[in-house]
């Protein structure tokens, strides 16, 4: 009994030692009464909702009653406000109220998708007290993406600026006077990411808050007894605590609105209603250490305005296996912890003509040989946990049979601490003896409610104080014993094992018993290519629709990609991306339908290199990306030569403009002779746009000739974008035949990107037969990326026949990667078909490698010195032509002598030889 001496010398001399109780007992009966262990029991069971440290679920709206927390919890808070702004929406903020009151602050980490993140500390940026990033939510850059602001709930705290001023232009806005006053609450802010947030959709935040700055009277010198700086009323003064006898106190004088001082949760007492006495003994007993080192006694508890008070009380006792006592009309509060008796009771005061009620051992019913429980695992995120169930056989022998109840303890989150109250819960329920004594009226002034006294060689607790009109005093007695509470043969509480992410137990979340070795496909003519083969446990699961490979070579961070969609195979082979003579590393993992949590197997390597790939394989593969990219540089010729200009007069009337137009006009005819200048200027203003257009027409015509020069110039600016563009167009036409040069220059900037475009197109006609030249130039940049392009097109047709060319230099610059790329097209033919020749040469980001590449289309290509006396390097219908080959390593498959009398094969090591 380690812990006994302090706090029964605490308790003994605190109740009370003298009595000045014959003053008050004006004609009337006094009775108290303590909430007894077997009473605990019964009532746990009509409780109307779970008392817990946890609050699990997100509140919306305003019709929620007002909350705090006593101590530490978590919770999803009450969302009260959401915006979503910039491009594509990607920024959203939300604000969710936590508890009401001034609390101490956040827990450094939340949980998020289920796991557990740490807060990082950022620079405030505003009004609020702290600022945060939650780890591992960062972009490319390192810059954080989901951040959080607190407002502890303070008085006088200001409004978060920030919040004010984004949803400023909104539909739904963060007023000036959106302070919350007397709310803890924060401001969650996040940037979109496809990658962190994509595949999980919006995150649910669970944030670990420390409750409410708590009034301790022990440490205000203002009160007897106590020593300290705190002030009932200056909140300032108070700190935070998990102390189950400061937070009961707290509740009976409860949280008050900061202007009109009405009780928002909690009874509303004042310090003249309180046993203090009592509570400074509790507060003691609850802060004494054990022999493992911890406090006897803490707990957190959510509690609303809407909670019935005897049931909040309730948990706080039970937090300290104690009861609540109301003496004298004063509310108190009795620690689990031994006392010292303050007096004997013998025969002598006990009156013989009054009756006594004796039972030294409740009935079987009354009793209890089993009892299990839980309480709050925090290692277990926050989620409750199964204590040790406390029996003892020799109980059960006694009663005749197992007699199993439950008592929980959700509002404790220390296993030790849980075990301890729920061992002490048990012993109290066995030690089941009551009485009702008449006392001599000496006797009955000498003592009080909740203290201990002796009778019969055992300990009892005073639990009802009666005097009749008459001034005869009765006790109510129930037994007890410091043994109840004697440490020393308790087991400590159970030891969680932190949860590992959640996932589904009874479904696979990727292959089994994965393996990846080196293999050869064989195609035709004995040609070889190597490949990865993949192999794993076929799963007996539908839900699988496909197992996706990852694969690299060793030493390299590359990643390349493939899939099997019959996963019942068990092996796969794959070509793709395989090169020779390279290890490789591979993993595997899974589609499913529907979608779940999905992992990657462990890396796993081949045995070996990969064989030597047969060379006809290789340029196959080179042969299609190089075909494929001159379909690319076809297509874009093709859209190049489109029209590229309208007509001006198509593009804009003179006539019927809105706002501010001044126009002037000259003209002159004289029969089918025309000549005319027309000149309009148009300004046009509104709370959204400014656009000013000058537009000038010159035309002179005389029968079928016509000769016309048109110009358009615009400006336009809104709140978030500018333009600027010039457009000019001069032509000439006689009869069938016609010219015309056309410009086109633009300026575009916006919130997002800035645009800047010239287009300048030469154009002769006559008759079915045209030329054309085009030039296109175009730079562009925004958020994601830069791109400029410079492209010169050359065109001409005549009869049916037709001749292009078009060369194109374009540079890109984005986090994907970095490319540029120079390429001449050349198409010639008729309308029946046509020949395509031209080259490229790039540079490209493939995987996040950054290459290089340069391909050629002819039909004869030729490298030559110049030197007649050295035949060229000649690539002609499918054949490499060289006179002369100096080659150190050759690695083939097939060698024949162009008679075809001899043959070497290489791959399958024989030599034949024909005569």
């Amino acid at each position: 009994m380690a812990i006994f001496t302090s706090i029964a010398t605490a308790i003994a001399g605190a109740l009370f030692g003298g009595s000045a109780l014959a003053a008050s007992l004006i004609g009337g009966a006094l009775a108290f009464g303590a909430k007894l262990a077997i009473g605990k029991l019964s009532q746990q069971k009509q409780q109307k909702r779970k008392y817990t440290a946890v609050q699990g679920e997100i509140q919306f709206g305003g019709d929620v009653p007002v909350g705090t927390l006593y101590g530490v919890g978590k919770t999803k808070g009450q969302r009260t406000f959401y915006a979503k702004w910039g491009s594509g929406n990607k920024w959203n903020a939300e604000v969710f109220v936590l508890a009401n009151g001034w609390c101490d602050g956040l827990e450094p980490y939340v949980y998020i998708y289920g796991e557990k993140k740490a807060l990082v500390s950022r620079p405030v940026i505003g009004n609020e007290v702290a600022n945060y990033h939650i780890e591992g939510f960062v972009n490319g850059s390192g810059d954080p993406v989901l951040t959080i602001r607190l407002y502890d709930g303070r008085p006088g705290q200001l409004v978060d600026q920030k919040l004010v001023d984004v949803s400023a232009a909104l539909g739904n806005k963060w007023k000036n006077t959106s302070v919350n006053a007397g709310i803890c609450y924060v401001v969650v802010e996040r940037i979109y990411s496809d990658k962190l947030f994509g595949s999980k959709g919006r995150p649910e935040l669970e944030f670990v808050l420390r409750g409410l700055r708590e009034y301790d009277p022990r440490k205000d010198s203002t009160v007897a007894g106590g020593s300290g700086t705190q002030r009932l009323n200056t909140p300032s003064t108070w700190v935070h605590t998990k102390n189950p006898a400061v937070h009961r106190l707290n509740y009976q004088l409860g949280l008050r609105a900061l202007v009109s001082g009405r009780t928002l949760i909690g009874e509303g007492k004042s310090l003249g209603q309180i046993d203090l006495a009592t509570y400074f003994v509790a507060m003691n007993v609850c802060d004494t250490l054990r022999s493992n080192g911890k406090k006897t006694y803490e707990c957190s508890l959510f509690v609303s305005g809407d909670d019935d008070h005897t049931e909040v009380l309730k948990q706080f006792d039970d937090a300290m296996a104690g009861y609540g006592l109301n003496r004298r009309g004063l509310s108190g509060v009795i620690p689990g912890a031994p006392q010292i008796p303050v007096k004997d009771l013998t025969a002598a005061d006990i009156p013989i003509d009054r009756a006594k009620d004796v039972q030294f051992r409740p009935s079987a019913f009354e009793r209890f040989n089993h009892l299990s429980g839980q309480f709050t695992s925090i290692e277990s995120m926050w989620n409750p946990e199964s204590l040790k169930p406390v029996y003892v056989n020799a109980d059960i022998a006694a009663d005749g049979r197992n007699r199993q109840t439950s008592i929980d303890f959700l509002q404790v989150t220390d296993p030790d601490i849980a075990q301890y109250l729920l061992n002490i819960r048990y012993r109290q329920n066995r030690m089941g003896g009551k009485a009702t004594v008449p006392v001599s009226r000496r006797f009955g002034l000498a003592v009080q409610e909740g203290e201990w006294i002796t009778w019969r060689g055992k300990s009892w607790l005073i639990s009802e104080w009666r005097a009749d009109d008459r001034l005869r005093i009765t006790l109510v007695l129930s037994e007890t014993s410091a043994a109840i509470y004697d440490d020393d043969d308790i087991e400590p509480g159970p030891i969680v094992i932190p949860p590992t992410p959640p996932i589904n137990p009874s479904l696979l979340s990727t292959v089994q018993n994965f393996n990846v070795a080196v293999g050869m496909i064989n195609g035709t003519q004995g040609y070889d290519t190597p490949a990865l083969v993949f192999t794993w446990a076929p799963p007996d699961d539908p839900t699988i629709t496909a197992v996706r490979f990852s694969y690299q070579i060793e030493g390299t961070t590359e990643l390349f990609e493939d899939q099997c969609t019959s996963p019942e195979d068990g092996l796969f082979r794959t070509t793709k991306n395989v090169v020779s003579g390279k290890v490789y590393n591979a993993r595997a993992t899974i589609t499913t339908v529907p979608d779940r949590l999905r992992t990657f197997t462990p890396w796993a390597t081949t045995a070996q290199p990969t064989g030597l790939q047969t060379l006809l394989t290789g340029l196959q593969q080179l042969q299609d990306d190089a075909l494929n990219r001159f379909k690319e540089l076809q297509q874009e010729m093709d859209e190049f030569f489109r029209p590229r200009l309208v007509e001006l007069l198509d593009a804009f009337s003179l006539e019927g403009a809105v706002g501010q137009i001044e126009r002037q006009q000259i003209v002159a005819t004289i029969g089918d002779a025309l000549a005319q200048i027309t000149e309009e200027r148009r300004v046009r203003v509104s709370e959204n746009e400014a656009t000013a257009q000058l537009l000038t027409y010159l035309q002179a015509s005389l029968g079928g000739t016509n000769a016309r020069l048109i110009t358009e110039e615009t400006v336009r600016a809104t709140a978030d974008s500018a333009l600027s563009s010039q457009i000019t167009q001069l032509t000439a036409e006689t009869g069938n035949n016609a010219a015309a040069i056309q410009t086109e220059a633009t300026a575009r900037a916006n919130a997002d990107s800035a645009l800047s475009t010239q287009i300048t197109s030469l154009d002769a006609e006559v008759g079915d037969n045209l030329a054309r030249l085009i030039q296109e130039e175009t730079a562009r940049a925004d958020g994601d990326s830069s791109l400029a392009t410079s492209i010169n097109g050359v065109s001409a047709d005549f009869n049916g026949r037709f001749a292009q060319g078009l060369v194109k230099f374009e540079a890109v610059a984005a986090p994907s990667g970095v490319d540029a790329r120079f390429s001449v097209m050349l198409r010639a033919g008729t309308n029946q078909s046509f020949k395509v020749s031209g080259f490229y040469i790039e540079l490209y980001t493939q995987g996040g490698i950054q290459k290089s590449r340069m391909a050629i289309q002819v039909d004869q290509f030729l490298v030559f010195s110049g030197n007649s006396g050295h035949l060229p390097f000649a690539f002609e219908n499918g054949e490499l032509k060289l006179a002369i080959a100096n080659i150190g390593t050759v690695n083939a498959g097939l060698l024949q002598s162009l008679n075809g009398n001899m043959k070497i094969d290489l791959n399958n090591g024989t030599i034949e030889v024909f005569s």
